[in-house]
């Protein structure tokens, strides 16, 4: 099987001031179709940084980044939106949704990236507002929405394009308890059901149950870099081509 994010002597540095600081030092990862990986470690130690990167919104210094087999260190500016929009999906703490835009018409939006009709795009809407719960809040505002309700808007916008790879970044800390554990059963659904990769950066210690693997990162680096390469063992469950033969 084919990793669906693949890390090879990553580095970032940020030029500021007469030095610059080096965010990542020659990092190694692979992050596999099916996995609930989570990225730890204090702040300012680099798993944004690695995580923006793998999502293609920061370029990086040195290194080889491939999603799905494709080398995107190195690729041109106007070559990476359309990438992202193929084969990523994030889900953020603050949840990015437009205010002024109902649930339904934020998770149309990302359908309208797509090129998909507006009655399409209506409709697929629905349809995934359904799957994470929230079939009866489709003309709802943000505004009107608990935390838990938008973060769960957000995910289903993540998915409106159908990626192999969701990228979170705290997508708990702005949530209690109960409204937490139904995003983090949700994205063990996306990794164990329907085959995704999904790579969440947490400090919240109250999730990390939820973890097929946890990869920890200080300093811009990665312990036990190696064995962070090999494919994890995981539990029996559905894989990315039967989830296909399902649907």
């Amino acid at each position: 099987m084919q990793a669906a994010i693949a890390v090879r002597q990553l580095t970032k540095r940020y030029e500021e001031g007469a030095t610059g600081t080096l965010a990542l030092r020659g990092v190694d990862l692979d992050v596999w179709p099916g996995e609930l990986l989570m990225l730890m470690g204090p702040s300012g130690s680099g798993k944004t940084t690695l995580l923006s990167i793998m999502g293609c919104i920061l370029r990086a210094t040195t290194g080889s980044v491939r999603l799905s087999g494709r080398e995107v260190v190195g690729m041109r500016e106007k070559e990476l939106p359309p990438l992202r929009l193929q084969h990523i999906g994030f889900v953020f703490q603050g949840f990015n949704l437009f205010p002024t835009l109902t649930a339904g018409e934020n998770v149309e939006l990302m359908l309208d990236l797509k090129g998909i009709s507006r009655a399409k795009a209506k409709a697929r809407a629905q349809e995934l507002l359904e799957q994470v719960g929230l079939s009866d809040k489709y003309a709802s505002f943000p505004a009107d929405l608990s935390g838990g309700q938008k973060q769960r808007v957000a995910i289903a916008r993540a998915l409106a394009g159908n990626p192999e790879i969701i990228l979170a970044d705290e997508p708990t800390a702005a949530l209690d308890f109960g409204s937490g554990r139904k995003v983090m059963e949700m994205m063990v659904d996306l990794a164990h059901k329907r085959g995704r990769a999904v790579v969440i950066v947490t400090h919240d210690p109250r999730v990390l149950s939820f973890a097929d693997r946890i990869v920890k990162i200080e300093d811009g680096t990665i312990a036990d870099a190696k064995e962070n390469q090999k494919m994890p063992v995981l539990p029996a469950r559905t894989w990315p081509e039967e989830a296909a033969s399902q649907a």
